[in-house]
């Protein structure tokens, strides 16, 4: 009788909306205790656990941190690009008339704030290698906070915050491929190109085979990786070409069948273990000069203050000048709302963070991370009260 209570609440958790963003809070709430315990040592030497690959004389050779960071997030961003193709053909995206607000939003939500960190760290070439990570929204943190209102939110507004959530992604994604480049591989992209092509073909032949896809896609990963892009990148690249087809005897289109076999996998064990071995911040040397040095008051005024000004001041803009109509049920004070809802940086500001700065080197004289745990809790916390105290219960 215990198991099967215990068994059905820990499957009504998984089931809960909020509940991926309530792992990451404890994911990194681990990762501080451990860094600041006795047991530091051990996590610091987790972090660095060598991971090899060797097939004949080509290697991969890596600490535990840079595989999580570069391989088990290209599996997020695999997810991040069923996702957008999917709202391209049959969702959100795929109307025009409801794309206009959110990405004129996310366009606010990612200049803003990039100008805001970049006014405090003018100057200082080092800190300026950071401008992007404010830019950056946690769709998981930011549509958790929403689930906690129930529905005190209207549906149309969850819409518009996620619409606007995978168009910073998409931001985040062209931001990494063209900033945070360098010493590429002629060679590495050239399979990497050969990879795309063969991708095409079995797309446009119509092959509905998945493991074809995934096993070049393989392939793609490891030329990229090798060639000085980022291989998260990799990612989003094969999940565009994951057939919108419905194979014979499925109720649900390969891409589909594919992004929800992924969701649980990403949500609820790959983006916690991406917090938890990414924000193991030590408070052995941090006092109120830490939260001003200016990267990390940079980043925690570009999440809050540069999202509510950037989301709301060009949402506000665009329905004003006819261009774009507010969501349905919902009022200007919920956009505001939902603009500090965009400052919840997080999972994806964290992985700039490391591309920036490599967790905070010792030529930055700060950890990046403060900045973003700053403003994304303090984003998240006003957010949701906003919400909460501007929103009345509707019927289900």
């Amino acid at each position: 009788m215990v198991i099967d209570n215990v068994t059905k609440s820990v499957r009504q958790f998984f089931q809960f909306e909020a509940s991926g963003g309530l792992l990451l809070i404890a994911a990194t709430l681990l990762a501080m205790l451990a860094q600041n315990s006795p047991l530091s040592g051990f996590y610091d030497a987790l972090l660095q656990v060598p991971v090899e690959i060797r097939v004949g004389d080509f290697t991969i050779d890596k600490p535990l941190l840079l595989w999580i960071n570069d391989g088990l997030m290209a599996i997020f961003f695999f997810m991040i690009g069923l996702e957008v193709k999917r709202e391209f053909l049959v969702g959100e995206l795929s109307d025009p008339a409801r794309v206009v607000l959110p990405v004129v939003a996310a366009i606010g939500g990612m200049s803003v704030p990039a100008l805001i960190y970049s006014a405090i760290n003018w100057g200082d070439p080092i800190a300026m290698r950071g401008w992007a990570i404010p830019s950056a929204t946690d769709i998981a943190f930011a549509l958790g906070v929403i689930a906690l209102l129930g529905t005190r939110v209207p549906r149309s507004l969850k819409i518009f915050l996620m619409t606007l959530a995978i168009v910073d992604d998409l931001g985040a994604i062209v931001i990494i491929a063209v900033f945070y480049t360098s010493n590429l591989s002629l060679l590495s992209l050239g399979i990497a190109a050969l990879a795309v092509i063969s991708l095409y073909v079995l797309n446009r032949r119509g092959v509905l085979d998945l493991a074809a896809y995934l096993l070049i896609t393989l392939v793609l990963w490891t030329a990229v990786l090798k060639s000085g892009v980022h291989a998260t990148l990799a990612g989003v690249v094969a999940a565009f070409f994951i057939p919108y087809r419905t194979p014979p005897g499925d109720s649900e289109t390969l891409l589909e069948r594919l992004e929800h076999d992924l969701q649980p996998i990403v949500v609820f064990a790959i983006l916690p273990f991406f917090a938890f071995v990414n924000t193991g911040i030590s408070f052995a040397n941090i006092s109120l000069q830490s939260f001003l040095h200016p990267v990390s008051l940079g980043i925690a005024l570009g999440l809050f203050l540069g999202n509510q000004i950037g989301v709301m001041g060009l949402s506000w803009l665009t329905v004003k000048l006819g261009f774009a109509r507010l969501p349905q049920d919902a009022g200007w004070k919920q956009i505001y709302g939902v603009s500090m809802l965009c400052g919840i940086g997080f999972t994806m500001s964290l992985f700039i963070g490391g591309l920036a700065f490599e967790q905070g080197g010792p030529e930055l004289g700060v950890d990046d991370r403060l900045g973003i745990l700053a403003g994304s809790l303090l984003s998240g916390t006003l957010g949701y009260l906003l919400l909460r105290f501007t929103s009345r219960e509707s019927p289900a």
